[in-house]
């Protein structure tokens, strides 16, 4: 017996939903010159701000409040040395910046720079122990405070762990944002690849001085390769008609692809010390010629993890518990990815509101 599919299609009357199907595809290949327009026009980093301390290393961003700020201590936000910071400030909505600013405090970020060929020497204590102890130093003379609140992403959150365990009288509270403390188990894809026995960081960071930006976009990639190379191309095209899935699609888009080098001595510390030797829980990290002793960290502690985090798994960062002081602890994990713990819906619409109302509760009133 044959189909009776094949027969309709070959004769006059297509089935319904072929047509339907028909009529979907021409109205978004109609509106190709539509998208192509969104996509040159999408903005990123939008929140008002200006650059208030530049160095070769780094720029640091405040932001601009329409009022005065409600709390005395400022927020400084650091991120990895891997892509660009503005994720932290994405699009109208979906910026962590704009969470802290509309909660009453004044907010800093870091802008790390791109490291040239000349830079291949610049290790973790020049990130730590220079640049981002002149962005703190700075924000506490600007505002008259003696502390600070610190907020790290990924491997930001790390240098901030470090920064905090040197300097604790200038930390008020530390929140780490799905950051890399406690490399002991093996569920990520870049523990495993980081394994001694498959890489060889010498060999790589004397062969590039640098870790180029492409080699750390392939790894990525590769970590999900049928959601990176075939469900987003697929999501392109089911959301041609809808104009605010494209502006985050092509935010992120552009986010994702503005991959910067990392520093090949800050590269080869961060590998072996950390990944291959998991020497900061172990407490036997040196920054310089300083010992990182984690017990240093007293302050108030917020942890906030993605439970579907291909990149951080929440044990990575939960991890730091048993090795601080501090006894105010708080954890909020959310049903997201690494990114989405950032930009997510979810994640603005219920962490972020929960967080910064945490940061308030410890936070000085500013005077009036």
């Amino acid at each position: 017996m044959q189909s009776s599919v094949p027969q309709r299609i070959l004769g006059q009357d297509l089935p319904v939903d072929l047509l339907a199907e028909q009529q979907r595809l021409w109205q978004r290949m109609l509106r190709l010159p539509q998208v192509i327009e969104l996509a040159c026009a999408t903005r990123v980093g939008t929140t008002p701000h200006e650059v208030v301390l530049e160095r070769r290393m780094f720029k640091l961003i405040r932001y601009r409040r329409e009022t005065p700020a409600a709390w005395a201590e400022p927020v400084l936000l650091c991120y990895a040395l891997i892509n660009r910071p503005y994720i932290l400030d994405l699009l109208p909505g979906k910026s962590v910046a704009g969470q802290y600013l509309e909660r009453g405090f004044d907010v800093y970020m870091i802008d790390w720079a791109v490291p040239g060929n000349a830079d291949r020497s610049v290790g973790l204590e020049d990130y730590v122990c220079r640049f981002l102890a002149e962005a703190v130093e700075f924000i506490l003379r600007q505002h008259g405070r003696e502390t600070l609140h610190l907020l790290g992403y990924c491997m930001g959150g790390t240098l901030s762990t470090l920064f905090t365990a040197l300097e604790p009288a200038r930390i008020k509270t530390l929140t780490l944002l799905a950051a890399p403390i406690d490399f002991t188990g093996q569920d990520s894809l870049l523990q495993l690849w980081a394994d001694p026995r498959r890489f060889d960081v010498d060999a790589f960071v004397n062969a590039h001085g640098n870790c180029p930006a492409w080699f750390l976009q392939s790894c990525f990639l590769l970590m999900k390769p049928i959601q990176n190379f075939v469900e987003k191309s697929t999501a392109l095209y089911e959301q041609m008609d809808n104009a605010e899935l494209l502006t985050h699609y092509f935010a992120m888009e552009r986010w994702i692809n503005d991959n910067v080098p990392v520093a090949g001595e800050t590269f080869r510390e961060f590998v072996k010390k950390l990944y291959q030797r998991n020497e900061l829980v172990r407490g036997q990290l040196e920054v310089g010629a300083r010992p990182i002793d984690l017990k240093r960290i007293a302050c108030p502690l917020l942890l906030l993890t993605a439970r579907n985090d291909h990149l951080v798994a929440p044990p990575a960062t939960e991890g730091i518990r048993p090795h601080v002081a501090s006894r105010d602890i708080r954890s909020i994990e959310i049903g997201a990815g690494h990114v989405g713990l950032v930009v997510g819906s979810k994640a603005q619409r219920t962490l972020w509101p929960e967080a910064t109302g945490w940061l308030a509760q410890r936070s000085t009133a500013a005077p009036a």
